[in-house]
């Protein structure tokens, strides 16, 4: 059975990047012929830059010729957020006022076409100190744009910045499992899937996922979980036999059926926390979290049913074809990209194993790692790109040998996944939002 995966990456390769990661979480848009190079202060490679303001650790997503982003702007004067590789649990001091906002941008020039303020007012939630409260990135069919401000509300919007529909799904605790004192924020994000949007929504107590209709924002359906808090964005895997909702979780993580909600089965040994979207290729899906002791790392074989939990001491099931402990990523996404995946470390640690067996092919440090890394790898064209929270992005060689590219510097600090459309990297830092690419000669 193959999950195909790469079926749609290629078919949406040419412009649209949807959803937080691209077409099917995967984070690979081949095709596009970026730079390994650029100069962010010199604007080398630079096609445009477009200031925002707010802070948020959403990624831009792109439907054709246009760029859909999130932020939250403070009434708090110099309203910041916390880089860095620590292990505090702090809530920030900002519960100012706040205005949540969608912004949509034109993909050639970086023009502001549009922005609409979601939700206005005091935040409903705690951020963490290193959080924003605009964490989740949007999703788009190109017939409606859905944000996801956690307690704030889902919001829908068309494509020219009209109000759909908006929801109230209550009020979120998503903090640490182990302190519910602390308060962190959501920031799992929406998916689009026919016509459902798609919500993971697990906190302290009440914990859920569901979906909505898309044109209207009606339940379709609502399915309970007994989940610790999470962060992971759910992701959907066709097969020809069926697709399944796959979502990251503490005490299990589940596959279910995304027309109906009904959990299909469940796989445990998994972090008590955990942030890392499910990503697949080949038949396998790919389920990792960070969290010491566990931080497992999970291939999972499509068409799975029933509890699918390696026996005491096994790292394999009848549906876990092998998975690894304490090698899994904290807070990025993993990558899977011509046979192989790639997991990236906060710290920096960069490994790669056989995505067939998981066989370790290398484990390597990025050198000069500084803040750590919180966004996930891309790929494109036989590069992978990892971008660091000090703005710096590490170009580096797919395949089985390691081989550092280049490595460019935003200087400004960088904490969003970038998207790949068009010829372009779009990237958002902490300040603006940047097109990288190779510059168009004019026809003579």
């Amino acid at each position: 059975m193959r999950i195909a995966l790469f079926a749609l990456v290629v078919a949406a390769a040419a412009q649209d990047w949807p959803s937080f990661r691209g077409p099917g979480a995967s984070g690979v848009s081949d095709g596009q012929n970026l730079p390994v190079r650029w100069d962010a202060q010199r604007r080398v490679n630079v096609l445009w830059k477009t200031e925002l303001h707010g802070l948020a650790h959403s990624s831009p997503v792109v439907w054709g010729d246009r760029v859909f982003l999130t932020t939250a702007v403070s009434s708090k004067p110099g309203a910041t957020f916390k880089p860095g590789l620590y292990g505090e649990g702090t809530a920030s001091d900002d519960l100012s006022a706040q205005q949540w906002k969608v912004i949509c941008l034109e993909r050639a020039t970086g023009k502001v076409l549009w922005e609409r303020t979601a939700y206005q007012g005091v935040p409903k939630e705690k951020r963490h100190i290193k959080s924003t409260y605009a964490n989740a990135t949007p999703a788009t069919d190109g017939r409606v744009v859905v944000a996801f401000f956690g307690s704030q509300g889902l919001y829908a919007y068309s494509l020219a910045g009209d109000l759909l529909w908006k929801r109230d799904l209550g009020r979120f605790d998503v903090g640490a499992y182990d302190a519910p004192e602390f308060e962190w924020g959501t920031a799992s994000s929406p998916i689009l899937y026919k016509d459902l949007v798609i919500v993971q929504c697990d906190q302290q107590k009440g914990s859920f996922i569901t979906a909505l209709d898309a044109k209207t924002g009606a339940t379709v359906w609502r399915t309970e979980r007994n989940e610790l808090p999470s962060w992971g964005t759910p992701a959907i895997f066709p097969t020809k036999a069926r697709a399944e909702l796959v979502t990251n979780g503490s005490n299990f993580i589940r596959g279910y059926d995304p027309a109906s909600g009904k959990e299909l089965w469940r796989l445990g040994g998994s972090s008590k926390i955990t942030a890392p979207t499910p990503v697949a290729s080949d038949g396998l899906i790919i389920v990792a979290s960070g969290r010491r002791p566990e931080a497992p790392i999970f291939a999972i074989r499509a068409g799975a049913s029933g509890d699918i939990t390696p026996a005491s001491g096994e790292s394999r099931s009848r549906s876990v074809a092998w998975s690894k402990g304490q090698r899994g990523p904290y807070m990025p996404t993993p990558l899977i990209y011509g046979g192989y995946v790639y997991i990236l470390g906060n710290a920096g640690i960069f490994d790669c194993y056989a995505l067939a067996d998981g066989r370790e092919i290398y484990r390597q440090r990025i050198p000069d790692a500084g803040s750590g890394f919180s966004a996930s790898p891309v790929a494109s064209d036989g590069k992978i790109y990892l971008s660091g929270e000090d703005g710096e992005i590490v170009v580096v060689k797919a395949g089985p040998k390691f081989e550092l590219l280049a490595r460019n510097d935003m200087a400004d600090p960088v904490m969003a996944t970038p998207a790949i459309s068009g010829g372009m990297m779009i990237i958002r830092s902490q300040h603006y939002v940047w097109a990288i690419g190779q510059p168009r000669r004019a026809a003579h």
